[in-house]
């Protein structure tokens, strides 16, 4: 028997988290270490799946398969397809930087005994998060990927409410009454999706027999499985409603600014970068190649709502005064144009989609982390705490601009070509759409120059004026970020390589073709 690749890339930070847990108390760093080793073990691991994938192969490659509760018809089944690839790279790249970012974020309080931090959990947390993220990428079962999508909750949960942001304006109650406020209504909206999608799951049991995603492929295929039309759209809605909750989608997004704020800046990352990734990319593998006709039936309304995300986000973006509540409403836009592109059913917007979840992984983990050093320093989140940075910390200030510049898709960094294709892809089917999208591109730059300004440039604040520039550890963390975005920026290919095959087979599941260009007679 081959070697089972795709488990191992998900066991190594799985049994990591374990062992750093069980690491004594005392010794905090060793246990530091160990996750930042096994992080890195498991980018090996998924670098040798993405070399090993081949885009000209079979749609699911590296395939593991084995019965798990043979009563009920449900298998561990594994394999990965050029989008599947793409986000697990994404997930392993991030997590060794969330690491070294969150180096001291769970180190104990000598001020407070209430506020010690269990160093070793907060890492353990990280690295089980990453196991839950990588196997729901791989899984083609669609029990074992509801069982992940499900069971991820839990440690988000104790990472949001039990590691929040120390940047707190209030005292430590009040903090951590928003703490608890903000991870029990992230787990409360997560678990009302979640409980849809299982009557959902039941659902499609009961229509198909078994929860193989290529097994109900080949059926629907051949003919042997049929759905009635209002079945396969009530099924839809139910899997579909838990998937926009995870990405979050306008209006079932307000979980995300109270998440991402309450939360470590590693830990905001985490949510947004890393988890919510599942959501947009579960709409690909299950909403589309499960139910293709109910996918077309309801992309008038979901392309509707994303344009909303997309305005709505960046609008409120624009009148934030907290850092990273500002982040997180400019993802809601992002993610807007991500589940546009998806529903914009044209290989430019499915292609421009995929690569958006990458790069926005990257580009808001660049921003969001440079914040996370600002704020520490300083130990507020207020825009208006700021000011004159860039005079005292340089070189801060300058990935600060750069992450910032990225986030609203400046040509010659990576976002800018994924949405360029979006908005391509989203325009030859639904040319009015891709018009009022195009608003976000100009409120984005209006938000990040903003934010900018009030921070970075002026008169020097007395209470910045001795803060520090960027140290070693965090110059490890940020510059890798920036020239992956220059690098995608400039040169996308090896992703679309890996991309585009995949994205063909997600328009064959939906039976779309690109629309073809008007052109006039020759007179």
């Amino acid at each position: 028997m081959s070697f089972p690749l795709l488990t191992a890339t998900a066991a190594v930070p799985a049994v990591g988290a374990i062992l750093t847990a069980a690491v004594p108390a005392a010794r905090r760093t060793a246990a530091k270490w160990l996750a930042l080793l096994v992080s890195l073990a498991t980018l090996v691991l998924a670098g040798i799946v993405f070399a090993r994938f081949e885009p000209g192969g079979d749609r699911y490659q590296l395939v593991e398969s084995h019965a798990w509760i043979k009563d009920f018809g449900v298998r561990y089944e594994l394999g990965v397809d050029g989008i599947g690839v793409a986000l697990i790279a994404l997930t392993a790249l991030l997590i060794p930087f969330i690491v070294l970012a969150g180096w001291h974020d769970a180190d104990p309080l000598e001020t407070s005994s209430k506020r010690w931090r269990p160093t070793q959990g907060f890492f353990a947390l990280i690295l089980m998060v990453e196991a839950m993220v990588i196997l729901s990428f791989e899984a083609t079962d669609v029990f074992l990927f509801y069982i992940l999508f499900e069971a991820m909750l839990i440690p988000m949960y104790f990472l949001i409410g039990g590691f929040g942001d120390r940047a707190h304006s209030g005292s430590d109650e009040n903090a951590a009454a928003q703490r608890s406020y903000a991870a029990v209504k992230f787990l409360l909206y997560n678990l009302v999706g979640g409980l849809i999608m299982l009557a959902a799951v039941i659902g499609l049991y009961v229509v198909a027999g078994n929860f193989s995603l290529t097994e109900i492929a080949e059926a629907r295929a051949n003919g042997s499985l049929e759905m009635a039309t209002n079945t396969e759209r009530w099924l839809f809605l139910g899997f579909f409603f838990a998937f926009a909750v995870k990405a979050p989608l306008w209006p079932l997004h307000t979980w995300l600014p109270n998440a991402m704020g309450e939360a470590t800046a590693p830990v905001a990352v985490l949510i947004t970068a890393v988890v919510d990734k599942v959501g947009t990319f579960a709409m690909l593998r299950f909403c589309l190649g499960l139910f293709p006709e109910a996918s077309k039936w309801a992309t008038p309304v979901i392309v509707a709502l994303a344009l909303v995300s997309i305005v709505y986000g960046a609008l409120l973006a624009v009148g934030q005064r907290d850092i990273k509540r500002l982040v997180a409403y400019a993802s809601i836009s992002h993610f807007g144009f991500i589940i546009m592109g998806i529903f914009a059913m044209t290989s430019q917007g499915q292609s421009g989609a995929t690569l958006y979840m990458v790069n926005h992984g990257i580009s808001t983990a660049a921003l969001m982390l440079v914040a996370g050093f600002l704020i520490s320093r300083r130990g507020s989140r207020l825009i208006a705490d700021y000011g004159g940075v860039q005079k005292v910390a340089p070189v801060l200030a300058g990935t600060f601009l750069i992450g910032g510049l990225a986030t609203l898709s400046l040509p010659g960094l990576a976002p800018f070509v994924s949405e360029f294709l979006v908005l391509v892809g989203t325009f030859a089917r639904y040319p009015v759409a891709g018009i009022i999208a195009t608003t976000g591109i100009v409120l984005a730059a209006l938000y990040v120059l903003v934010l900018y300004q009030r921070t970075m440039t002026g008169p020097v604040k007395e209470e910045v004026r001795e803060l520090p520039d960027l140290r070693p550890r965090e110059l490890a963390v940020v510059v890798p970020l920036i020239a992956v975005l220059i690098f995608l920026g400039v040169f996308p290919k090896p992703l679309t390589d890996v991309v585009n095959p995949a994205v063909q087979h997600t328009m064959s599941d939906v039976q779309q073709k690109d629309p073809q260009p008007e052109v006039e007679a020759a007179k």
